[in-house]
């Protein structure tokens, strides 16, 4: 059975979200709010009802803020709007999954998720507008990288999903596993981390956070410090640099020693694991070879695999292994040790799935390259 996407008319789109001459946008984090107000010798915990009205409860109008005076609400509307992803278009799967199609102010669009029961319920967040990492198994790189999404167009997502599916107020956790690499746009993705994570908004704590990388060292050696530390996921997909390297071409900068050398210096929560993530590519890294290099790979890891069979897409050169291929690989893993899950894969009839999330007339494609720092 298909499903036909959901066109969301432009009269649903809120006029708060086009941006007003004269303005600029309002601060992202509740102290960056409560600050801008002090500097206009406003009390700061305006900022907290501000910040509130924005995260918990989804209004961008500042004339409902009904706790405000009305003094107040005026001028807020005269010096700020609050940029909020335009939602375009909605997809839902025969499974529950829906896709979602936003749009950001400049018009660039990208692809973010709700998976429901999963087992919890869960949003698929983009870091960028397309990829720059170009792996080979995945649509997003095709489209290169466009631009980096600032920290609110991050948070935006999940404060636009929440309020979409009414889950605001409820608990559900959050994969930065959409269109681009979360370390590679590192300071607004740590930053609308943080926003996220204050409990006078959505509340989402870090353990409810998984970033998913394809392993940019230096981003990892960052996050390794940080105070708000999500769950990690390494895409690793391969168990030689010769095969990674044709598949991830980051690994040619940062080869497999160095990355899983910098894993095993990551600090891991107790009771807590690396995920790594691990394409099944039939008949390119999916042999019983493949399986035993990748134990020996990951020992001495507190580590757990995600195997992934791919999920078919014009354009995609692989194809998907079979059922006993997969169930093979997984049976060598679990055999020596290992912890183990394959994924079921979830929207594949909206192409909403692992590696499926493109959007292909976004135009203005750079190439920028991933150099160390």
């Amino acid at each position: 059975m298909k499903h036909r996407p959901t066109p969301v008319p432009n009269s649903s789109v809120s006029v708060e979200n086009t941006p007003v001459p004269g303005t600029q946008p309002l601060p992202l984090s509740r102290v960056a709010i409560e600050q801008a107000l002090a500097e206009r010798g406003l009390p700061k915990f305006h900022g907290r009802q501000i910040f509130r009205w924005v995260q918990q409860r989804g209004v961008t109008d500042f004339a409902k803020m009904t706790d405000l005076a009305r003094e107040l609400r005026e001028q807020l509307a005269r010096e700020f709007t609050i940029p909020t992803p335009a939602v375009r278009l909605k997809q839902v799967s025969a499974d529950g999954t829906t896709k979602f199609l936003l749009e950001l102010e400049d018009g660039r669009q990208i692809e973010a998720v709700y998976i429901p029961d999963t087992p919890a319920q869960t949003f698929c967040i983009s870091t960028q507008v397309g990829c720059a990492m170009a792996c080979a198994f995945c649509l997003t790189g095709k489209m290169g990288l466009v631009r980096h999404l600032r920290a609110d167009e991050i948070a935006g997502q999940v404060r636009v999903l929440a309020h979409e599916t009414g889950l605001a107020g409820t608990a559900f956790n959050i994969v930065l596993m959409g269109m681009g690499e979360p370390l590679h746009n590192y300071d607004a993705t740590m930053a609308a981390l943080a926003v996220m994570a204050d409990d006078q908004g959505l509340a989402v704590h870090p353990k409810r956070v998984t970033l998913s990388t394809v392993g940019v060292v230096p981003g990892l050696e960052k996050l390794a410090n940080e105070p708000l530390m999500p769950n990690l996921a390494i895409s690793l997909h391969a168990t030689t640099d010769a095969q990674r390297s044709a598949l991830v071409p980051i690994n040619k900068r940062y080869d497999l020693a160095e990355l899983i050398a910098v894993c095993k210096r990551f600090p891991i929560r107790q009771r807590s694991r690396i995920t790594f993530e691990y394409v099944l590519l039939n008949r390119v890294n999916d042999t019983p070879e493949d399986a035993r290099r990748l134990v020996k790979l990951l020992d001495g890891i507190k580590a757990k695999v995600n195997l992934l069979p791919l999920n078919e897409a014009p354009g995609i050169a692989f194809t998907r292994p079979s059922d006993d291929r997969v169930n093979a690989f997984a049976k060598i893993l679990a055999d020596r040790g290992l912890r183990v899950t394959v994924r079921a894969s979830r929207g594949r009839d909206i192409r909403a799935a692992c590696g499926q999330l493109i959007v292909e007339k976004t135009p203005g494609v750079i190439s920028e390259t991933i150099g160390r720092k």
